[in-house]
């Protein structure tokens, strides 16, 4: 096989699996709940929280690693701390356990996410980089939704530890095949020193805001704390800025965002992810609450054509903006999801397989149309040494929107449902349904599809305020030369 195929092919089933254990694991939560000792609502939910919290502050750094010490080789090792990692949570016999060893999987994920496109970037060429990252990057989306499907039907057949150990046996072929067959193709940055100050501040930085809007969201934690948690938050991220002004190799490389179409994409990204990050622990709710009253398996397949959409559209909108540009595909897919999550937000206390079609076809091909020529976008804008950070950014603003998606979306919905109906309906408990209002439920579900629909308009805003910008400055420009 051509060597960038088997990059392709490795990389894709690394982002696959990282990106389908975060809702495989959501759609079981509730059985989680009910069957592991010392669980309660808050534990339930930070068995998934941890994982992207992990992942979203290490990204960076893991992008920096691998300019530095090599992208396979970190790659490899993030695949054997994931199938570890994977392994060890199947076997958890407390909280304690299953959320400590959520994170060793976390720390594999974030390797395999932060090298992928990095490693793809590097086997392709120009031409092909957009079908090839189309390819890769559309597993992540589709990964989080395959992990419903698949989480439903292992959690309701064979149970909830397979969610766990199916990704045992693939881990272990995967990680010799990368070890085996992947090799260096980028220079590696002749300077070893790391950026600790901006390390740490970074990290600590965005681990205090996602802890804090979380935190408020599923605990009664007191509001001033939440709001030092905040002002801290944003002080070490004034003091991130200044070290890495003043720093000779910055971990985090401030002067990419100088770039227009670098700073419109991972600005694009962010929203989107903030937009769509919740929807799965909404339908969650929404499918097996007590409104609907579905298995895991049932709740999975009513999340299918969602999932065909995205997978059918992603390559075909990374050919697409190969040969024709990356501008329009992005807008048209953003405006897709955007009408999806508009129908979405006139659903009722019930709905059947067949009304789900059109919302969810659209919200899925327009993550599809939208998210290779999106990150085609980004990593063809920086030189090739920089790709590793560029790489590391942009997954860490899409693992940070969603993880902020959940704790908004727990905002939003409380107002209308009590916080300890919605805690209630997730650990499945039900000890705190009596006071259930399936009107004001639905209402909740409603605002927040109605705030990712908003969201997505105005990341369509920021992407065509960059390309008339682009396109006014190359008209002066020629306009200039002619003159």
């Amino acid at each position: 096989m051509e060597y960038k195929w088997v990059a392709l092919s490795n990389t894709t089933i690394g982002v696959l699996m990282s990106s389908l254990d975060i809702n495989i694991v959501l759609i079981a939560l509730p059985t989680i709940g009910k069957d592991l000792q010392g669980m309660n609502a808050f534990n339930v939910l930070w068995v998934i929280l941890g994982y992207q919290l992990v992942i979203a502050s290490f990204l960076v750094n893991f992008g920096r690693l691998s300019d530095m010490f090599g992208r396979v080789k970190l790659y490899n090792i993030g695949f054997a701390l994931f199938t570890l990692g994977s392994a060890l949570c199947g076997l958890s016999q407390n909280a304690d356990q299953l959320i400590s060893f959520r994170l060793v999987q976390a720390t594999g994920a974030a390797f395999l996410f932060s090298n992928s496109a990095a490693i793809i970037t590097d086997a392709f060429p120009v031409n092909e980089r957009g079908k090839a990252l189309g390819i890769n990057q559309i597993s992540i989306v589709a990964g989080s939704v395959t992990g419903l499907i698949l989480g439903g039907a292992l959690t309701t057949l064979v149970g909830w530890r397979w969610i766990f150990w199916v990704n045992v046996p693939i881990g272990i072929f995967a990680t010799l095949w990368s070890y085996l067959k992947l090799r260096e193709l980028s220079a590696l940055s002749s300077d070893h020193r790391l950026d600790i100050g901006g390390n740490v501040t970074f990290a600590a930085s965005l681990l205090l805001f996602l802890l804090a809007i979380t935190m408020n969201a599923i605990t009664e934690i007191p509001l001033y704390l939440t709001i030092s948690m905040i002002v801290a938050a944003v002080v070490l991220l004034g003091i991130f800025v200044f070290i890495e002004k003043k720093s000779p190799n910055p971990m985090f490389d401030l002067s990419l965002f100088r770039n227009r179409v670098f700073n419109a994409g991972n600005e694009t990204i962010f929203l989107n992810s903030l937009s769509r990050g919740s929807f799965s622990l909404v339908m969650v709710f929404y499918l097996q609450g007590p409104l609907m009253g579905l298995t895991p398996l049932e709740a999975g397949l009513f999340l299918i054509p969602m999932s065909i959409s995205l997978s059918i559209m992603g390559p075909i909108s990374g050919s697409l903006s190969d040969r024709f540009g990356y501008q329009k595909p992005v807008l048209v897919g953003l405006l897709i999801s955007a009408v999806g999550f508009i129908i979405m937000a006139n659903i009722g206390t019930h709905i059947t397989e067949i009304q789900m079609i059109v919302p969810l076809v659209l919200i899925g091909s327009g993550m599809g149309i939208f998210a290779s020529p999106n990150r085609s976008s980004i990593m063809n804008s920086v030189p090739g040494p920089r790709r590793g950070v560029a790489s590391g950014i942009s997954s860490t603003l899409v693992n940070a929107g969603n993880t902020m998606s959940i704790g908004i979306a727990f905002v939003l919905m409380e107002l209308s449902t009590p916080k300890s109906v919605l805690d209630g309906i997730f650990s499945g408990t039900g000890s705190t349904l009596k006071t259930f209002s399936p009107s004001g439920f639905v209402n909740s579900v409603h605002l927040v599809f109605y705030v990712s629909a908003a969201m997505l308009v105005i990341s369509m805003l920021i992407y065509m305020a960059v390309a008339i910008r682009r396109k006014m400055g190359k008209a002066i420009i020629q306009a200039s030369a002619r003159a």
